[in-house]
């Protein structure tokens, strides 16, 4: 395959922007599409060649799969069924929060704080209904290439060090590149990376008492706030980075990195990876059938389809993701 590479500065280079860390003004088309641009036309294409054999595969949980959700603040949706008539139904979700289950983090989820929403939009077009920085723009124009799976679970059980997801771990980058070499595999640049902890089926698996237990400590296992992440995926030129995770980084926070710069929560990284790099970042995915498949066939690339709500000025979705094989 080609190796599709755009010009941009590199990390190094984009920490003496403005914020440090930043993208802004990097990309000239779409610009509030973020690092999705990385995944273009000629990605597309090559990701055709993952599609052999016409397996299909949901990466989304059920709506109500968490509940309660890990975010206190947040809700599993009541479905009601409505009638107008005995011959007919409809249908209403109550209190719907877009990101109690698996979900995409818009643009618009994190301000780089001291400096504003990703490309400087102003604050007060950040509203209900504006479009400025909503998911709806990867709506309007899915997320769509080759979907790269990693199997962090899978390599740290065969290092004999498997995760303890009670504990919440944290996780360094450099167990992606140890995943990738054992599985043969490279990241290509525009791949929507997946990363598979199995963090996911196990909060769904465990007990109400463990997930009470874990929610009420707001633990969860994820990546170390480090500045290595946010630059291993510019280098990297990533078009998407899900994790089947809570926050994709660690909870509580593991490092004081960001702490001066993101005070307002404790020094996540979001603010990093969401509102200076314009990462589409995913959550709580649902991993479980395809590294199933991976595993059993021995193949780590997918076509991978992402399309949110069409919801302008929406915060978040669900992802609406699909990989095809």
């Amino acid at each position: 395959m080609t190796d599709h590479r755009m010009d941009v500065p590199t990390y190094a280079q984009l920490r003496g922007h403005v914020p440090p860390g930043s993208s802004w003004g990097v990309f000239e088309h779409d610009p509030e599409r973020g690092m999705a641009n990385f995944a273009g036309p000629a990605q597309v294409l090559d990701a055709l060649a993952c599609v052999r054999r016409g397996a299909v595969f949901s990466l989304d949980h059920a709506l109500d799969a968490f509940d309660p959700p890990m975010a206190r603040a947040r809700k599993a949706p009541r479905h009601e069924l409505l009638s107008a008539h005995a011959e007919a139904r409809d249908d209403v979700l109550r209190e719907f929060y877009l990101q109690a289950t698996s979900q995409v983090d818009g643009l618009r989820h994190r301000r780089a704080s001291g400096y504003g929403f990703y490309n400087g939009v102003p604050d007060d077009d950040i509203r209900a209904g504006r479009p400025a920085l909503g998911v709806q723009r990867w709506a309007e124009k899915p997320i769509v290439g080759r979907g790269l799976l990693i199997d962090v679970a899978g390599l740290l059980a065969a290092e004999g060090a498997p995760l303890d997801h009670r504990h919440g771990p944290a996780l360094d980058v450099d167990v992606l590149d140890r995943a990738l070499r054992a599985q043969g595999e490279r990241v290509r640049p525009g791949d929507l990376v997946l990363v598979h902890t199995g963090w996911a089926r196990w909060f769904l698996d465990a007990g109400p008492a463990l997930r009470a237990e874990v929610r009420e400590a707001r633990r969860a296992t994820g990546f170390r706030q480090t500045h290595d992440l946010p630059e291993w995926l510019w280098g990297h030129q990533v078009a998407l980075f899900a994790t089947d995770t809570f926050a994709v980084e660690v909870l509580p926070v593991a490092a004081d990195t960001f702490l001066a710069g993101a005070p307002e929560d404790a020094g996540m990284m979001h603010q990093e990876l969401i509102a200076k790099l314009g990462v589409p970042l995913g959550e709580l995915w649902n991993l479980t059938g395809l590294v199933a498949d991976s595993r059993g066939h021995g193949r780590w690339d997918a076509l991978v389809t992402v399309k949110p709500l069409h919801l302008v000025g929406g915060v978040g979705s669900p992802p609406n993701a699909t990989a095809l094989r």
